[in-house]
C-alpha cells in the first residue's frame, strides 16, 4: 500500500472513507472492517464481509492514529467497520485543549 499524505481510500466491506494525513513510518496493511481498503478509485472486490470483531465503526471527521508506525488518517465518510493497521486497531486521536481567553 502506498499510504501517502493526502490520498484517499475507501473500506471494502462498509461505506467508510479515509484521507491519509501523516504516512506510516514503515509498510503495512491499512485495514477497515476486518479487509484491507483499497485506493478510492479502484472497485471494492467482491465476496467481502464485514468482521463482527472489527464493527465500532468510524466518525466523520474524526482523526485516527496508529502509535507503533505514525500513521493518522482523517474519516471522510462515516461506516460501520473500525480501522486498523496490520491487525492493530487504531485509536481516535486526542484533542488538544485551547488555552483559555479569559
Amino acid at each position: 500500500m502506498n499510504l501517502k499524505p493526502g490520498s484517499r481510500w475507501k473500506s471494502a466491506v462498509c461505506s467508510a472513507e479515509i484521507v491519509i494525513v501523516r504516512p506510516p513510518k514503515s509498510e503495512g496493511e491499512l485495514q477497515c472492517g476486518g479487509a484491507a481498503m483499497v485506493a478510492f478509485n479502484e472497485e471494492k472486490p467482491q465476496g467481502l464481509a464485514l468482521s463482527a470483531d472489527h464493527a465500532s465503526g468510524v466518525h466523520t471527521g474524526k482523526r485516527y492514529v496508529d502509535d507503533a508506525t505514525g500513521l493518522e488518517a482523517l474519516a471522510s465518510k462515516a461506516g460501520e467497520g473500525s480501522l486498523s493497521m496490520d491487525g492493530r486497531p487504531l485509536s481516535l486521536k486526542e484533542t488538544k485543549a485551547l488555552p483559555a481567553s479569559d
